[in-house]
Formats: structure tokens, C-alpha cells, sequence
């Protein structure tokens, strides 16, 4: 065999090798870093009881985490998008292991706020399925970056699939505080996975370089004077608020219902499960058709099934299939998102950009909890926000459809 060729089969194993780590590693942080707050509402009734707590003051602590979830998450893509992805996935899991750590001793709502709040959200905004995709938009060659996006929020799913059940079990065995203890020793393993996304992809170096006369201030001004970039964001708002709303308060929900923690466990756990499905799902498709159309269908997709969930009776099957069904669409809008960023403004400053998108879906989420909270104790009923996500999937939907699916166009740069 020439040994020209021989070298071009040793680059390209190792390259395939490297595509490999990237997409495993990054794909253990996504599931190690959501399964745990998505497992944060099968805590809201025994700190409740524990401490004689309203359901607003958890609901507070975990809108605030998703809202500085969102806060910091743009900050964190533009620390990662300058200085790397690495340190800031080790601040980020650092910071989120002591805020769950911490929520185990937190005895009053303000220590709650300050722990499953402040450090839980900030912690997440650094070291979530946020930063992996960014990641993988930089590292991965092109022709995987579509699928990355869905293997990459699937593994965040499969987390929800795995902690929900796992989290009922260890409470029942050996209680809240201990296993919110396990679960910030595991989400420590994310350290050790970072840095596995220091390994530079075939693209890399040139999408690092692909806009060398820009600034992080000129790609914000030119992005959110970008029409399409504004409603995008506003749509993906949406989908913070249902998803909050439901990991947090759905057990509580069905626990009114009187349907067991066992069967809320399996509906969420099967959330997740789908989830797994959509998520890859809507990562080939938003390679292969149009994203913002991809975008309206879910949306749309969710109202219905929210209202025809919420409208029969609530039994045992009827949440199974419920979770089932909206697992399909549960984090399905992430590829599709993520993937329009990446077309409008290229790779460079994809953290940041995408973590300001993230920043409107955690403003959704932020006040998913909440509302959801304040109004249970106000009304006795989680009725009013059920009816609003509905409203909100399809405002969504229509809010998706103006969207120009093509690169920004940018003639001072291009002629410089």
C-alpha cells in the first residue's frame, strides 16, 4: 500500500476517533447534568412537608433557578467561545454540585433560594446540554453537526429517563437529603468528561477563524437586529415555560389527581424515554427539511396534546400516554434551534448567540414555575397554566413561520 494513502487512512481513523469522543463525552455531560433537575419536583412535597412550606416557596427556588439558568447562560457561551469550552463545563459542575449539595440542609427559603436558585442555576448555565451543542457545532465535522444537535439533547433526555425513577427510589429508601447528596457526587463525574471537548474537530480551526473582523459586540448588535434571530428566540420561549412547568409540578399534579408517585415517576421517566426519540428524530430532520416549519409543527403538536391530556380524566394510562406523547416533543425544538443559530451566524460565536436564545426559554421557564406555584395556592388549581401553555404552543407555531432560513447577509465584512 503507498504510503500516502496509508496516511490518509491513519488521519481519518483518527479523526473518526475524535468525532467519536466528542459525541460520547458531550453526550454523558447532557445526561448527567439534566437528569438531576429534571428530578427536582419529586422534592417539592417532602421539603414541603418537611419544613411546612406553601408550594410557592419551592416553586420560587426553581423559577429562579431556570431564570439564572437562562441569565447566565450567554455569558457563559462567550467565556467558552474565547477561552474554551473546558474551564467553564469545570466552574459550571462545581458550582452546580454545591448548590444540590446544599439544597439538603436548606432550611429556610432563603437558603433554598440560594442553593437550588443561585448555584443550582448558574451552576447549570455553565456546564448544560447549552454549551455541549456549541461544542459540537465547533467540533464536529458538518456533516454530523444535525445529528450531533439531536444525539446530544436524546442524552439529556435519557437522563430525565434515568433520575426520575432513580430519585423515587432512593428517597424511599434512604430519604431527600441523602440522595440529593448522591446526586451532587455524580454530577461531579462532568469534570473529568470536559475535557474531552478540548479535542479539536476538522472544523475547528476554521470556524474559529471564519469572521475575523468581528467582535463579540458586532455579532450581538448584527443578531438581534437580525428579524429572523428575534422571533426564533421569542418562539423558543415556549417551550421553557411547558417544560418547567411540567418537570416541577407534574407529581404534585397527579399527586392532587390521586395518582401515585409511582405512576408521576414513569410519566416523566417516559418523557424522557420519548424524548430520546424526538430528539434524534428532530436532529435528521432539521438536516433534511425546514427547520422553521419543523419548529411550528411541535409547537403545534404540544397544544394538542396538552389540551386533550387536560381535558379527559386523568388515570394511570392517560398520563403514561400523555408522557409518552410529549416526550416526542419535548426537547425536539433544541436541533431545530440550534441549527438555525449555526445557519444565520456561523460557528464563532454560536455559544453565545444560542445562550441568549436559552435565556428566553428560561425566562419561559422561570415563570412556568412560578405561575405555577403562586396560582396552585392562590386558585387551588393548576388549571390556569395548563390552558396557558396551550395558548402559548400555538402562538409559537405562528411565530415560527416568518422565519428566513438562510445566513445573515453581511457586506461590510465580506468586503473587508
Amino acid at each position: 500500500m503507498p504510503r500516502t494513502e496509508t496516511r490518509l487512512m491513519t488521519k481519518s481513523a483518527a479523526t473518526s476517533a475524535s468525532t467519536l469522543l466528542v459525541l460520547v463525552a458531550g453526550c454523558l455531560i447532557a445526561m448527567l447534568t439534566f437528569g438531576p433537575r429534571a428530578s427536582s419536583g419529586f422534592f417539592l412535597l417532602p421539603m414541603s412537608n418537611t419544613y411546612g412550606w406553601g408550594r410557592d416557596v419551592f416553586g420560587l427556588a426553581l423559577a429562579l433557578q431556570n431564570l439564572l439558568w437562562g441569565l447566565g447562560s450567554p455569558f457563559a457561551g462567550a467565556v467558552a467561545d474565547r477561552f474554551g469550552t473546558v474551564r467553564v463545563l469545570c466552574f459550571g459542575a462545581v458550582l452546580y454540585a454545591a448548590g444540590i449539595a446544599m439544597m439538603a440542609s436548606a432550611s429556610t427559603p432563603a437558603l433554598l433560594q440560594l442553593s437550588a436558585g443561585v448555584l443550582v442555576g448558574f451552576g447549570l448555565s455553565a456546564c448544560s446540554f447549552n454549551l455541549v451543542l456549541a461544542a459540537f457545532g465547533k467540533l464536529l465535522p458538518e456533516r454530523w453537526r444535525s445529528l450531533g444537535f439531536g444525539a446530544g439533547t436524546a442524552a439529556g433526555s435519557f437522563g430525565q429517563f434515568l433520575f426520575p425513577p432513580l430519585a423515587t427510589g432512593l428517597i424511599s429508601q434512604v430519604g431527600w437529603q441523602e440522595t440529593l447528596i448522591v446526586f451532587s457526587l455524580v454530577t461531579l463525574l462532568v469534570i473529568p468528561l470536559s475535557f474531552a471537548l478540548a479535542t479539536r474537530g476538522t472544523q475547528g480551526a476554521t470556524a474559529a477563524a471564519n469572521l475575523p473582523g468581528q467582535s463579540i459586540v458586532g455579532a450581538l448588535r448584527e443578531a438581534f437586529a437580525h428579524p429572523s434571530y428575534v422571533l426564533l428566540i421569542l418562539g423558543f420561549f415556549t417551550c421553557g415555560f411547558q417544560l418547567a412547568f411540567v418537570t416541577v409540578h407534574m407529581p404534585a399534579y397527579l399527586a392532587d389527581k390521586g395518582i401515585t408517585a409511582g405512576i408521576g415517576a414513569s410519566t416523566l421517566a417516559l418523557i424522557g424515554l420519548f424524548n430520546i426519540i424526538g430528539s434524534i428524530s428532530a436532529g435528521a430532520l432539521a438536516g433534511r427539511f425546514s427547520r422553521k416549519w419543523l419548529l411550528a409543527v411541535i409547537y403545534a403538536c404540544r397544544g394538542i396534546a396538552i389540551a386533550v391530556f387536560i381535558l379527559l380524566p386523568i388515570t394511570p394510562l392517560s398520563c403514561l400516554i400523555f408522557g409518552a406523547t410529549l416526550g416526542l416533543l419535548w426537547l425536539s425544538t433544541v436541533p431545530p434551534t440550534s441549527g438555525l443559530v449555526m445557519l444565520m451566524f456561523g460557528t464563532r460565536y454560536m455559544a453565545m448567540l444560542y445562550g441568549f436564545a436559552f435565556f428566553s426559554h428560561q425566562v419561559g421557564g422561570f415563570l412556568g414555575v412560578w405561575l405555577g406555584g403562586v396560582l396552585y395556592e392562590g386558585t387551588g388549581s393548576y388549571s390556569i397554566v395548563w390552558w396557558l401553555s396551550v395558548a402559548l404552543s400555538f402562538a409559537s407555531a405562528a411565530i415560527n413561520l416568518p422565519i428566513r432560513e438562510r445566513p445573515v447577509e453581511r457586506p461590510a465584512l465580506q468586503a473587508g
